[in-house]
């Protein structure tokens, strides 16, 4: 029966116990998006999970939707990667470079006035997360074939960057209404060539990109991002578990090293129905998990792995407050996000220096 602190294989990932810190947007990075010194204190202090998954990085400056995200197109970004992988593997943990291309979530004021692109010309409800002033999100422009490849080529070559840097292996974020989830899902396809129409063709631009991706690092450093529920960014699928089934039987033919679901537990999540059609991919499980939750999913072998967010923004040392189903520090919202602060970053105390600090008064 597995446990928080069991051993666990991802692919060629040897992990020392199965709470994975889950990617974190944090906008930390400069204008320049090249991860910084305290980029790596920050992931360090959280190195004692079994595995992170690095907040998500852009492939391109065409591919952001928001400013002071990380990239992982230029050698000044692959330098300052190195810092952070490095910190993290002092540490004696593993970390794997989240890739990300936001396709309609963005705003021409962050893509040199260029209209943001996607799979269709389907326009996003609500408004352009941090800017300001308040602007409801443009209708994006669908992307041609010649430029879907081109955008496959760039997350090749933002694999390629993440071995320099140091990672351990890269995540597709396929996930949260973002351009891969444009091409999959049905309200935000409504593309009439190889690319859109059957759940085959819908799929093709993921899979092209993991092949891509498996090309690099081979399948057993390779994992993906996916969310089947459709809550976030306006998205919606006609039928979810044809088009997520689908695309875990064809990366579970690809034998890659995991898939992770945001998906909250209730009675129509259907990411324990991917991992039956994914032919042993094993599963990190996401979303509001509290500690019974996880331990829960372990034991029953639902899931392979836990992952966690906020909790992890605010405790370091989640892993071992899991263990001793020690207190957890409160989250500061005020800087969570669009904040370039030490505070609410990287000065949130561990257990010990919690303690020591009550003792001391």
């Amino acid at each position: 029966m597995a446990e928080l602190n069991s051993p666990l294989t991802l692919g060629a990932l040897e992990l020392k116990n199965r709470v994975i810190m889950a990617p974190l947007t944090r906008s930390r990075a400069t204008d320049d998006r090249v991860p910084t010194p305290m980029m790596a204190e920050y992931y360090a202090q959280r190195a004692s999970a079994g595995l992170i998954i690095s907040e998500a990085t852009v492939i391109s400056e065409e591919a952001n939707g928001y400013r002071n995200t990380p990239g992982l197109f230029t050698d000044a970004q692959v330098e300052g990667w190195q810092q952070v992988t490095q910190a993290v593997h002092d540490k004696g943990g593993l970390i794997v470079a989240q890739l990300w291309h936001v396709g309609r979530v963005s705003d021409p004021e962050l893509l040199n006035g260029e209209t943001p692109v996607s799979a269709s010309s389907v326009q996003q409800a609500g408004h352009v997360s941090l800017l300001r002033p308040k602007r409801p999100y443009v209708l994006p422009r669908p992307l041609e074939i010649s430029e879907i490849h081109a955008i496959t080529e760039q997350y090749k070559q933002a694999a390629i960057r993440a071995k320099t840097a140091g990672f351990d292996g890269v995540e597709l974020h396929a996930a949260n209404g973002y351009l891969i989830d444009q091409f999959l899902q049905t309200k935000t396809n409504q593309r009439e060539d190889e690319y859109g129409g059957p759940v085959e063709n819908r799929a093709r631009f993921l899979l092209e990109v993991m092949d891509a991706l498996i090309e690099v690092w081979g399948a057993d450093r390779v994992g993906v991002h996916l969310a089947p529920r459709g809550d976030e960014h306006d998205m919606g699928d006609n039928d979810p578990r044809e088009t997520f089934g689908y695309v875990m039987e064809q990366l579970g033919k690809r034998q890659i090293a995991f898939f992770f679901t945001r998906e909250y537990l209730a009675e129509d999540s259907i990411s324990e129905y991917m991992k039956q059609r994914s032919n042993g991919v094993p599963y990190i499980a996401n979303m509001r998990l509290s500690r019974e939750d996880a331990i829960e999913l372990l034991a029953s072998g639902k899931a392979d792995a836990v992952s966690f967010g906020k909790a992890y923004i605010a405790n370091p040392d989640l892993y071992e407050r899991l263990l001793e189903d020690a207190p957890l520090n409160e989250l500061k919202l005020e800087n969570m996000i669009g904040s370039q602060a030490a505070e609410g970053y990287i000065d949130y105390p561990t257990l010990a220096e919690a303690e020591a600090l009550t003792t001391a008064e």
